[in-house]
């Protein structure tokens, strides 16, 4: 598919715009991204309308605590990512040099058509990095509007502003990733920059009305100090507000980084305790057994409001107004009268057979 985020370079060269990498091709050059190729005199998207597969998770499992809770969310990728993190956990997606794991096609309608058959309240764009196949994407969040359904971005943010601008106009809830909060981390471990994520956050936060929430995987020796997550979660407060769910979550080795330990539980608390005692309102821990650092709290009282045993909702104490049932205090996020009542299951999808 042809796309439009791109310019032609005296030396003959094409210049994708899309990310900061900015990729200079000459024809028949592939992106960092491998997905985004030079083809006669623009920039195609290869993977239009394939995807790597689809799956219903609870929309708790993006991770979004706040957006919708206890629905089935469906969910799928296509191949390749803008980044080069050296900790990947979907690496067999998002850093795959071919087309073979695009097992199922699927028009945006298609997609679209099996989420309501399926009763799912939104699609989520994950495994690899939806800013890459930012036409599919967007096709396929225009065929779900018209069916009432949402559309979920998970993301590391790493995108140019038009396109961001874009890209967000048709998103209703993303979860990005802030994997650091050094440009050193950011260089030598993800091949990328901080500077944009901050400025994506930053955007989505005060240019946009999706709801969003932040993920941070913490890596043993790398990204983990209280000093960090201290300067973190302070930047957040400052320049995001008290309210944006933070999920702080745990690394193991995998990828090009299996010399590392796998993240103990007490780091997150740590991280979260940081995080609280900053002034963020909803800090939470992932990939873990807690069900005390995933459970929703009231800022005012501190009483539960939506209690989570990993991916499976527990207690409800939110008003239909998404307040408090004790003390009458607003939960910020996305909430229904009542919940959802998907639990923890996982239902793979193949739309190709549908």
């Amino acid at each position: 598919m042809q796309t439009k985020y791109w310019h032609a370079l005296e030396d003959g060269r094409v210049q994708c715009d899309l990310c900061p990498r900015e990729c200079k091709l000459r024809e028949g050059q592939r992106g960092l991204c491998y997905v985004r190729a030079r083809e006669h005199d623009g920039i195609v998207l290869t993977t239009y309308g394939r995807s790597s597969g689809f799956c219903v998770d609870p929309i708790e499992k993006k991770p979004l605590n706040h957006f919708l809770p206890g629905t089935p969310v469906l969910s799928f990728g296509t191949a390749g990512c803008n980044l080069a993190c050296r900790f990947c956990q979907n690496w067999d997606i998002s850093k795959a040099k071919h087309n073979d794991v695009l097992a199922d096609e699927a028009s945006p309608e298609k997609i679209a058509k099996v989420a309501a058959d399926l009763d799912c309240r939104s699609v989520a764009f994950t495994y690899n990095d939806p800013v890459i196949f930012h036409e599919y994407a967007i096709d396929v969040a225009n065929a779900c509007r018209e069916r009432s359904i949402k559309t979920v971005a998970v993301t590391a943010g790493y995108v140019n502003p038009a396109p961001r601008r874009e890209f967000y106009d048709h998103m209703d809830a993303a979860n990005i990733d802030l994997k650091a909060f050094t440009e050193d981390f950011y260089h030598r471990t993800c091949a990328g920059s901080l500077a944009p994520v901050l400025d994506t956050l930053d955007y989505v936060r005060h240019e946009t009305d999706v709801w969003f929430e932040i993920t941070t995987l913490l890596i043993p020796g790398l990204n983990d100090s209280d000093a960090e997550i201290n300067e973190m979660t302070r930047w957040i407060v400052a320049n995001l507000g008290c309210d944006i769910p933070h999920h702080f979550t745990a690394f193991h080795p995998d990828f090009k980084m299996v010399d590392r330990p796998s993240t103990p539980s007490s780091t997150l608390t740590r991280a979260r305790a940081i995080a609280v005692d900053n002034g963020e309102r909803y800090a939470y821990t992932g990939n873990v057994h807690d069900p005390n650092g995933q459970t929703t709290r009231c800022h005012h009282c501190g009483a539960a409001l939506i209690e989570r045993d990993w991916y499976k909702l527990g207690g409800w104490n939110l008003d239909a107004y998404g307040r408090c049932q004790g003390c009458g205090t607003d939960c910020a996020g996305v909430f229904e009268p009542a919940p959802g009542s998907w639990g923890s299951r996982r239902l793979p999808v193949r739309l190709s057979s549908r």
